[in-house]
C-alpha cells in the first residue's frame, strides 16, 4: 500500500460515526492489517461496572473493517465471532489488531485480538468479509 492510498483509507474510516463516538482511532494500517485504540470511559461500563461487550466488539470490528478495506476495494462483514476472556477497568486503553489470514477474490478472513496496553488478552475474534469490486474509499 502506498502512502497516498493509506491516507485516503484512513480519511474515509473517520466517517464511521459510531466508532468515532466511542473514541476509536486507527493507529496503524497496512495491506491486510490494522491496529486501533480506544480508551474505556465511565459511560462505556455496563451494569456490573465492566466495559460493555458492545464497545469491545466495536473496537474489534473497526480493526477488522480497516484491515479488510486496506486492499482498496469495499469489503463488508459477512460473519464475526468474538470470545471475551477478561474485563478491563474504566480508563484502560485497549488495542485491537486485525491480521489477514486469507485473501481470496470474493472473501477474506481475519484474526482479531483485543488487548490492554501491557498485552493482556481481553477478547479474540474471527471475521469473514465479502470483497466487492467497488473502489475503497468511495469516490465523492
Amino acid at each position: 500500500m502506498d502512502e497516498a492510498g493509506r491516507q485516503a483509507i484512513l480519511a474515509q474510516l473517520k466517517f464511521d460515526r459510531f466508532a468515532a463516538g466511542l473514541g476509536i482511532e486507527v493507529i496503524a494500517l497496512d495491506d491486510g492489517f490494522a491496529r486501533c485504540r480506544m480508551t474505556i470511559r465511565p459511560d462505556m461500563l455496563n451494569s456490573v461496572d465492566i466495559p460493555h461487550g458492545g464497545c469491545i466488539f466495536t473496537l474489534a470490528d473497526m480493526a477488522f473493517a480497516a484491515a479488510c478495506n486496506s486492499h482498496g476495494t469495499v469489503a463488508l462483514a459477512l460473519h464475526v465471532d468474538i470470545t471475551f476472556y477478561a474485563s478491563a477497568p474504566a480508563g484502560c486503553v485497549l488495542f485491537a489488531e486485525a491480521k489477514e489470514i486469507y485473501l481470496g477474490r470474493k472473501t477474506s478472513e481475519y484474526d482479531i485480538r483485543v488487548t490492554t496496553e501491557d498485552g493482556r488478552l481481553i477478547a479474540a475474534a474471527r471475521g469473514l468479509a465479502y470483497r466487492k469490486s467497488d473502489p475503497y474509499p468511495p469516490r465523492k
